[in-house]
């Protein structure tokens, strides 16, 4: 394939001029050994709008998160958050700016939920400082939208796995970035808190003072909630608005399973033909 064939779409000079971007991802190119995951690959993600990254395992949607958290340093290009390099920005006041939510959470010490959640807190509090009782007001509210108040005193080892997910989403709530990273949020979720996870979520997005991009594979969610989306493809990631990327054709050929659309009020619904 051609270098014009393999670039991608973007939308950075439509959807959102460089300068209104809290994190631009401008003509990057993924790599691990032995394979590229994409190349030229450039969006700008703006407060009010959720990004949902969709693709087959391994396809690279962990490895650009990562990139975007500013993690991992791109082949080629860059990533820059608020106008500068990402890597640039002290680690303090870049997680004022920026959360990540990786796929899964390890519990090294029997830390009880209230004080995970308020780990959350420790960018906005002064060096060398107690977390203040509006922390802790704060990190109480996170769980307690996640539906997670009665835990608060329990060692984090005793929990089930959506549990435990819930209370990382708290750290995530409590923390309040800008701009909210999430390596699929809905992991070892009921059907029940799935959907309240991801409308805790759009809450945030409709605010218009925050932004989410995340890995997600229920389709039904993502059309839920996307405004726009990167698709990974086997030989080409392309970025842009929801409607157009989200649609039967383009999902059947990205995961190589024919798939029927079927509207619903809340957003299309894809089921296997």
């Amino acid at each position: 394939m051609s270098d014009a064939e393999d670039r991608p779409l973007t939308i950075a000079d439509v959807a959102v001029a460089p300068d209104e971007a809290l994190l631009e991802c401008r003509n990057v190119t993924l790599a691990v050994p032995g394979r590229r995951l994409c190349k030229g690959l450039s969006f700008a993600v703006r407060c009010g709008e959720c990004w949902v990254l969709v693709g087959p395992n391994g396809a690279g949607k962990s490895t650009l998160l990562a990139a975007l958290a500013g993690l991992r340093e791109p082949a080629v290009g860059a990533v820059l958050l608020g106008g500068r390099p990402i890597r640039s920005w002290g680690a303090r006041e870049r997680a004022r700016k920026i959360g990540l939510l990786p796929q899964d959470s390890f519990d090294a010490f029997p830390d009880t939920a209230l004080e995970i959640v308020l780990s959350g807190r420790h960018p906005h509090t002064p060096r060398w400082c107690r977390e203040s009782a509006q922390d802790v007001a704060l990190a109480q509210a996170a769980l307690a939208a996640v539906g997670m108040t009665h835990a608060a005193a329990r060692n984090v080892q005793t929990l089930s796995g959506g549990e435990r997910r819930r209370v990382a989403l708290a750290l995530l709530l409590a923390q309040d970035p800008d701009l909210m990273l999430l390596d699929e949020p809905t992991n070892h979720l009921d059907v029940a808190h799935e959907v309240r996870a991801l409308d805790l979520l759009g809450e945030r997005v409709r605010d218009a003072r925050h932004a989410v991009v995340m890995a997600l594979h229920d389709l039904a969610l993502a059309t839920r909630h996307a405004t726009h989306a990167v698709l990974f493809g086997v030989d080409q990631v392309v970025a842009g608005p929801a409607s157009e990327l989200l649609t039967a054709p383009l999902l059947s050929a990205l995961f190589g399973q024919p798939l029927v659309a079927i509207a619903h009020p809340r957003g299309t619904v894809f089921v296997p033909n």
